[in-house]
This record gives structure tokens, sequence and C-alpha cells, in this order.
């Protein structure tokens, strides 16, 4: 089954479930804050596995003790699908173990 973009309003209802969320244009976008560069450095490589299993990459920053994704499907544009917003549930199911809020 094809991946189809996201009308804006289905963009709205979806990050409606994931607080700290926003969209960005044609992208959604995270930025989390954790208690060290350390911490940091292990949210990046646990989202990397992540994103590897799924096959469906996100823009990853690496800051001192920050964290920030940025994310849509290229092969539709650019634009916001429904990957995107499963790549972001996974993110947020595993972020606060590493502290991250």
């Amino acid at each position: 089954m094809p991946v189809e973009p996201l009308s804006q309003k289905e963009i709205e209802d979806r990050l409606v479930e994931l607080p700290g969320w926003s969209a960005d244009g044609d992208r959604l976008t995270r930025s989390y804050r954790l208690d060290s560069h350390f911490a940091a450095t292990a949210l990046v490589v646990h989202i990397a596995q992540i994103q590897q299993d799924l096959d469906h990459h996100s823009d990853l920053t690496l800051g001192y003790n920050t964290v920030s994704l940025t994310v849509n499907t290229h092969s539709v544009g650019g634009a916001v699908t429904e990957k995107d917003f499963g790549l972001a549930r996974k993110v947020e199911d595993i972020a606060p173990g590493h502290g991250a809020h």
C-alpha cells in the first residue's frame, strides 16, 4: 500500500496525541532536553536504531544536552505521512527512559 501525505487537519488531529511535537511547514519537529551530553548521545543512538528498524529516518541534531528531530517522508515529496507519526510515537516511547523531557 503506498504512503499518502496527510492533510493539515489529519496532522493537527494526530499531534494532539504527541505533546511536545509540532508541525513546522512540511515536517514534524520535537526537541528534548536531557541531563548530560552522554544521555543525549545515548538517546540519539537509540533513535538511530529505531529509524534503521523502520527504514525511515529523521534529521537528528545532537547538542550538548539536547536532541532535536525533524521528520517528513521524502518518497512523497517531503510531506508528512503516517510513517512520520509512527516514528514520532516510537521515539516518545523511549525518550523518558533516557531522562528526556
